[in-house]
């Protein structure tokens, strides 16, 4: 027989003919360094830390075990009891209260079970994998069924094949639900905060390569020791001002929080430490990204703390719902009217902040708790009247042993071997059964949702996920924003509300980035950073001609021939086709142009027909001059040739057509030119140029002009004319229908014969401009030929520099601001005379003139 140690300080007991023992974890034992040269003093009240939130595990436990004795229809002559003590937070005491729930205090033999009348058929415990792992240890000795409602404990070679009953849901499907919420929200550069223990380096050594295999990397990963000693409490500062200088510094604003289920309250010290003079100033909001082990806690101190760290949090929790009737059950406890309950003191005066009076202390500092105190008032991180999912977790594995009693009871094979009134005497028969009816139970609690386990003893069920809301006021609200199906497939087990997410108040309401680099919109390629992480890089954009359809390419790529990419450079559209129509203002503006001047020109034309008598028509060669108007009218015609979808036909008589009845258009203006010349030449006593005067001369200039130019053409379509072709290069987005010229050596060649003969004419004109006669035309055509000479001077550089519809427009204007430049400097002046200053128009005022 052993002697017992120290008697807990907290245990809770209800009498029943069977029991369900519970290891709870609600108070966190700081004590001084222990040297182990002499037996251990007993723990005081004073060294103890009470997580208050964790009360609501014990309650839900009685709660169940109430409902159940109360419920006709489950165990009907079998009456549940219970005994829970506490863990503490540590291995000795969780041994202790392991051994405790086996054996009657006094009686303690290990590997033996000596008190009969312990009626032990199950346990529910831990809170935390090593709580767990502890009480495994002792339990699998005799076989006791053991329910856990946190995380799984941590196999290892040196651990036994333990069989425990995992309440909560599968740590893998957290871990794939975290990563998918991470893409999801495309945060590619976080941190993580865990503890530094086996359980932290398992969650680091699994999330590593998943989260990497994904794409998103580690800006730091920080691991923070556990303290429990006095005189470490300065070591937990220096820590804790490290990793909140690290966390301001990051420019990582989303971290995940994972430890144990008290971690928070460490959490909450980080806005208060640093390093660095003004960092604990210094502002950043963070999106924390809390596991499911972790619960919203505080100690008694933090109580006016502020909140702002963990405001906006998304906290992964185990699925649960409201239960019928807790909350009425939860509002009835007060110290005074519950028995056996050696937990409730504690908990009421660290959440209420207030002494229960003492007979032998005499008096007390601070205030006095009356018991009448309402737990519906105490703020979130000290206890929640919404039932927790490590709560949800405990009350569905007392239903759980229920329902596996009730099916032993239920089996007529079994029937023999269950003794109610004197208790069970075949209990290790029982315990084997009730193993086996354990893995294979399932039922409906009484909110709804189905309980079962599979083939390993995990619980199937899912993760909600919340949002941890606080009020300006301090108040806290709990808002489910998600949830991880475990049944769903593995891209689509995430649930998400994004709209109902409230984030950090520094975001402003936007969703949160948390990139390293802020990613390479589509249109750009990454470059990665020498020496740095893949998820650091430099965006630089696409080049010319290439695109990139998605965020975060490698390189860039090159659309077909008929595509071409979008201005932004991330997507193939493909081309248009064009040409210059009619149906486009560009087109229609020319086309009415070139009408307008074809019509003014034929007005002109019939002017001077009208008047072919008087003589300022007759003075200056009126066959050249109506050659000159209907050449010019002709070309302004021709200009329509250059509109509409290119065909052969068009294409063989545009330039040839334009280049012939251009050249005679001007060969006329250097026709007139000369004739102007040479008649004031011949007005000279003695000049033998008379007989060269007349209109031979003119008509053959104007004839061996333009049968140079038709020559021209003809050798051009002789050998290389032009033909529609399509051109996919020439303009990006544009697949541009035209006329090859077929041999541009031809066009320019055509083109240079008209430049020449109108240079010829500026030339002659500019030495007869000064020559006395009312209706020289020297001057004017000089005018005219300067006009014509600078348009298509002008027009070489701007065709070569246009590209598409648009050198096709050049060309036209080109043509109609030659020609109208030859129709207006040479025939406004004469329609001027003959149509508004008639008076002028007659012999007398020539001969005045000359005078």
């Amino acid at each position: 027989m052993v002697k017992d140690p120290h008697a807990p300080l907290h245990e809770y007991h209800q009498s029943g003919d069977l029991f369900i023992g519970g290891i709870a974890s609600l108070s966190i034992r700081v004590s001084n360094f222990i040297a182990f040269t002499r037996e251990p003093p007993p723990t005081l009240y004073e060294e103890l830390l009470i997580v208050t939130k964790n009360y609501q595990h014990i309650l839900a436990l009685v709660f169940a075990v109430n409902e159940i004795n109360q419920n006709p229809h489950i165990l009907p002559n079998v009456t549940l009891g219970f005994y829970i003590y506490d863990s503490y937070f540590t291995a000795q005491a969780t041994y202790h209260a392991t051994l405790l729930l086996i054996h009657t205090l006094g009686r303690m033999i290990p590997s033996y079970k000596c008190d009969t009348h312990n009626n032990l058929i199950a346990v529910i415990g831990g809170l935390d994998p090593l709580i767990s792992l502890h009480v495994a240890t002792v339990v699998d000795i005799y076989k006791i069924p053991q329910l856990i409602y946190g995380p799984a404990p941590m196999m290892n070679d040196k651990t036994p094949g333990l069989s425990f009953y995992q309440m909560a849901p599968k740590e893998g499907l957290q871990y794939a639900g975290i990563l998918s919420l991470l893409l999801h929200f495309k945060w590619t550069w976080i941190g993580i905060l865990t503890s530094n223990d086996e359980y932290g380096d398992r969650f680091v050594q699994t999330v590593f390569p998943l989260f990497f295999q994904h794409g998103i990397c580690f800006a730091f990963i920080e691991k923070s020791k556990k303290y429990a000693i006095v005189t470490e409490i300065n070591d937990m500062f220096n820590q804790g001002a490290k990793m909140h200088d690290k966390l301001i510094d990051s420019k990582a604003n989303v971290v995940i929080a994972h430890g144990e289920s008290f971690a928070i309250v460490f959490l909450r010290w980080l806005p208060y430490l640093s390093e660095r003079e003004h960092t604990a100033n210094k502002q950043k909001g963070i999106v924390w990204i809390i596991t499911a082990q972790m619960e919203l806690t505080s100690i008694a101190y933090q109580r006016t703390w502020d909140v702002d760290i963990i405001h906006g949090a998304l906290s992964f929790s185990i699925h649960s719902n409201e239960l019928p009737g807790f909350q009425q059950y939860v509002e009835s406890k007060h110290p005074s009217s519950t028995k056996g309950d050696g937990f409730i003191r504690d908990f009421w005066q660290h959440a209420f902040s207030c002494v229960f009076p003492n007979k032998i202390m005499g008096n007390v500092d601070g205030d006095i708790c009356t018991g009448e105190e309402k737990v519906n008032s105490l703020p979130g991180p000290f206890f929640e009247m919404r039932m927790t999912g490590h709560s949800y977790s405990v009350y569905n594995a007392v239903y759980a042993i229920a329902h596996a009693l009730h099916a032993m009871s239920s089996s007529r094979l079994k029937h023999k071997a269950m003794v109610v009134k004197v208790g069970l005497k075949h209990s290790h028969l029982q315990l084997w059964q009730l193993h086996h009816l354990l893995r294979g139970v399932s039922f409906n609690n009484t909110a709804g949702d189905k309980v079962l386990f599979d083939q390993n003893g995990e619980l199937v069920a899912g993760f909600d996920i919340t949002n941890w809301i606080f009020s300006s006021n301090q108040s806290f609200h709990r808002v489910k924003v998600g949830r991880v199906d475990p049944q769903g497939l593995p891209d689509q087990a995430l649930k998400i509300n994004e709209s109902a997410i409230t984030w950090h108040n520094w975001f402003n309401q936007a969703r949160p980035l948390s990139v390293c680099t802020k990613g390479c919109h589509p249109g750009s390629s990454k470059k990665v950073k020498e020496g740095e992480p893949f998820c650091c890089y430099d965006c630089i954009p696409c080049p010319e001609g290439k695109f990139s359809d998605k965020a975060d390419m490698s390189d860039c790529s090159t659309c077909t021939e008929k595509n071409y990419p979008s201005k932004s450079q991330d997507f193939c559209i493909p081309k248009f086709v064009s040409f210059l129509s009619y149906k486009e203002p560009l087109g229609l503006s020319l086309a009415f142009f070139a009408l307008s001047f074809s019509l003014i020109t034929g007005l002109v034309l019939g002017t001077f027909m009208k008047h072919h008598n008087t003589p300022i028509v007759i003075a200056n060669n009126r066959n050249l001059t109506y050659t000159l108007l209907i050449s010019l009218m002709l070309s302004f015609l021709c200009a329509l040739l250059f509109i509409s979808q290119p065909q052969k036909l068009t294409c063989l008589l545009r330039q040839t057509a334009f280049g012939i009845i251009f050249s005679v258009a001007v060969s006329c203006v250097l026709a007139k030119t000369i004739t102007v010349v040479l008649a004031f030449i011949a007005t000279r006593p003695g000049s033998r140029m008379r007989r060269w005067v007349g209109k031979g001369l003119a008509n053959s200039i104007v004839l061996y002009c333009s049968l140079i130019q038709g020559g021209i053409c003809t050798v051009w379509l002789a050998t290389n004319p032009p033909y529609p072709d399509t051109d996919l290069h020439s303009v990006l987005d544009e697949i541009v229908l035209e006329c090859n010229e077929g041999s541009m050596t031809m066009f320019y060649c055509a083109l240079g014969y008209m430049g020449f003969l109108a240079i010829i004419s500026f030339i002659v004109a500019f030495l007869a401009r000064k020559l006395p006669d009312s209706f020289n035309e020297a001057k004017f055509i000089t005018f005219s030929m300067l006009v014509f000479c600078s348009v298509w001077l002008s027009f070489i550089p701007s065709y070569l520099s246009s590209k598409g519809k648009y050198m096709v427009a050049v060309e036209i204007f080109s043509i109609l601001a030659s020609s109208a430049g030859l129709l207006g400097c040479i025939f406004s002046p004469k329609c001027y005379i003959i149509v508004l200053r008639p008076e002028l128009n007659n012999r007398e005022q020539l001969i005045r003139r000359k005078a």
